[in-house]
């Protein structure tokens, strides 16, 4: 389902977009379904603006400085739909023209179709592809995140975009009390991201955050696949919004090791403070000419 709506504007005030409302891709955590956003739609009901790019022409070109520009912090744009409408890919050769640094995060290998837009904003400026990993068991990740590729199809892509040279960070992140909370899980996605030769990992710590509208959706399908579990839930945490692994010092431990054993980077801001730094690579190749 889809639903087309006329956007007032399409740039956040840190450079973030959303060409798309909604997902398909079914995660049972998903916070984007909490009612503080007001999404006055259902969440499968795909908002779809259909003056983005015309929104995002005007921003580019009014624009004084260039930046980094961000999309899939609320909605990963790679859904299905993408592949009809083609917004994203609209939007990178906006961005790739306008010589814009871009940023996107998603758990979905149909970025793939554009990796020739996204090497050549890399070669230009700076391109950052961002993937979420949070299930190395791929019968439990079909579960958890059960409409998009699984954990090793992603890391395919990461491996893809490697040999591409485009920089890659991984959100590890959410890890679920009593699924996923697991040495084996956290090694098993560490070790990916060291083959994939990763930039960063972001992780803001083992556990989940639960809050009106998400806390229903991720309880009704604890019921449907994992029975019980939801009552473990309720005894442990209550109605908190912060829902922390038992297992957190062990496991934030063996990130941070292992993080630095591989040589990956580990610090949030760091990795945070690398996605919003606009680099003009040419205007960097001819200063050292110079």
């Amino acid at each position: 389902m889809m639903h087309l709506v006329q956007a007032k504007g399409i740039l956040s005030t840190r450079n973030g977009m959303n060409l798309y409302r909604g997902c398909l891709h079914g995660c049972i955590y998903c916070d984007s379904r909490s009612t503080c956003y007001h999404m006055e739609h259902e969440f499968e009901d795909i908002e779809v603006k259909e003056n983005a790019i015309e929104l995002l022409e005007h921003a580019l070109s009014h624009k004084r400085k260039k930046c980094m520009i961000g999309t899939g912090s609320m909605t990963d744009p790679y859904i299905p739909l993408e592949m009809e409408i083609g917004n994203v890919r609209k939007a990178l050769q906006l961005i790739y023209e306008k010589g814009f640094g871009f940023t996107v995060i998603t758990k979905s290998n149909l970025i793939l179709r554009d990796l020739d837009l996204l090497q050549k904003i890399n070669e230009k400026t700076k391109c950052v592809v961002q993937m979420t990993l949070t299930t190395f068991d791929e019968d439990l990740c079909k579960k958890i995140e059960p409409n998009v590729c699984t954990t090793k199809e992603r890391f395919e892509v990461l491996k893809k975009l490697r040999d591409a040279k485009i920089p890659t960070v991984v959100w590890l992140s959410p890890i679920l009390p009593f699924l996923n909370d697991t040495e084996e899980n956290i090694q098993g996605i560490l070790d990916l991201c060291a083959k994939a030769k990763v930039y960063g990992i972001i992780c803001f710590g083992m556990g989940l955050t639960l809050r009106e509208g998400n806390r229903e959706y991720f309880y009704e399908k604890l019921d449907e696949l994992f029975p019980h579990l939801k009552e473990k839930y309720i005894r442990t945490y209550g109605n908190q919004y912060m829902i922390e692994s038992p297992n957190r010092v062990h496991l934030m431990k063996l990130f941070h090791q292992k993080c630095e054993e591989y040589g990956i980077v580990h610090d949030n801001e760091q990795i945070f403070r690398y996605l919003q730094t606009f680099e003009e690579k040419e205007r960097c190749e001819q200063l050292k000419l110079w």
